[in-house]
């Protein structure tokens, strides 16, 4: 199988060659790294970083948002800033922290945010080379951009208190979110995210109940043109995820993208395996930062002991940041490719 058909055969059950596997490098590693060394690693681990060759050189490019010292305004009128190249700014000033703003509230278009005939010939690309590319909402697409418009503590008690002004906000951020996957059902790659982090340390970000009276419902609706046209549906989500993940997959999830050591090896297993594929992001809160190389062998010798079927059904994923000691990061690598082969 090439990249692209492994990666829908393990979402779909039906006998992938390999554990999928993903390595996101965030663009702050290299400035906190070696860069010879780091990328030495990635060009040495084919099935982590298919295709890659060497570091970059020169200034790391950033995206916006997340250059250290600026404020950045997206499009939705929120003030961004970070503390790091590299890393993503948490949203400092909100559009709509006073209901009076509403009356003069614009949404951004789609069409203005994107260059659509770029993506489509990245999709095309893709296709014919049989590598894999997944449309997506962009992260944080609903709740999250609900929080960033109008603060999360606001967002909370719009929702206890049935605001409908509230109703008015998520009618816009349905809208431009539902032109994006019409826009990407064009492209025919098979493949649909909705990343979302819904979870916190301990416990969901909202109740179950305002979930699913406010959230659960764009969801079904969003995932939906998808499903009918033949897409997996990948969901990702980072934290704790116990008390939220039925009204999850009940909006129609064919993959869900969490955390290891957060929600528990053994309550991933118990509650999730064979009822959807696991995209299984490894820790990088705990074990890899301040285990051992034989601490991390065994964390993931584990997880794909207990999750992994020939019939498929799990994926795995790592997301770099700094402060990972480099001899933790090689022991992840090698243990990610020894272990995904089934």
């Amino acid at each position: 199988m090439n990249q692209r058909e492994n990666r829908i055969a393990a979402a779909r059950f039906e006998k992938p060659d390999t554990i999928p596997l993903n390595f996101l490098v965030s663009p702050s590693c290299w400035n906190s790294y070696p860069r010879d060394a780091l990328g030495e690693l990635m060009a040495t681990h084919p099935l982590l970083c298919p295709g890659f060759e060497k570091a970059p050189e020169g200034e790391i490019e950033v995206g916006a948002g997340s250059k250290a010292g600026e404020r950045y305004v997206d499009p939705w009128g929120c003030v961004i800033e970070s503390a790091m190249d590299g890393i993503a700014g948490a949203v400092t000033e909100h559009p709509l922290a006073d209901w009076s703003a509403l009356k003069t509230y614009t949404p951004p278009d789609p069409e203005d945010e994107t260059d659509w005939s770029r993506v489509a010939r990245i999709f095309a690309d893709a296709k014919a080379e049989g590598r894999f590319a997944s449309a997506s909402l962009p992260h944080g697409h609903t709740f999250l951009r609900l929080c960033d418009i109008r603060g999360y503590e606001n967002t909370l008690m719009d929702m206890m208190d049935d605001d409908p002004r509230l109703l008015q906000v998520l009618g816009m951020i349905e809208d431009y979110n539902a032109e994006i996957v019409k826009r990407h059902l064009d492209f025919d790659c098979g493949w649909m995210g909705y990343p979302e982090d819904l979870g916190m340390q301990v416990g969901p970000m909202l109740s179950p109940a305002l979930f699913r009276k406010y959230i659960r419902p764009a969801y079904t609706r969003l995932m939906a043109p998808a499903r009918e046209a033949g897409y997996v549906i990948h969901m990702h989500s980072n934290g704790d995820l116990h008390d939220l993940i039925d009204d999850i997959l009940a909006a129609g999830v064919d993959v869900i993208n969490l955390q290891d050591t957060v929600n528990g090896i053994d309550w991933i297993q118990k509650t999730l395996k064979g009822r959807v594929c696991i995209d299984l992001d490894i820790d990088r809160q705990h074990i890899t930062v301040n285990g051992t190389p034989e601490d991390i062998d065994r964390h993931v010798r584990t997880a794909v002991g207990k999750l992994s079927d020939p019939q498929g059904g799990l994926m795995m994923i790592y997301g770099l940041y700094p402060g990972l000691p480099l001899s933790n990061l090689k022991a992840l690598m090698d243990a990610m490719e020894r272990y995904a082969i089934l």
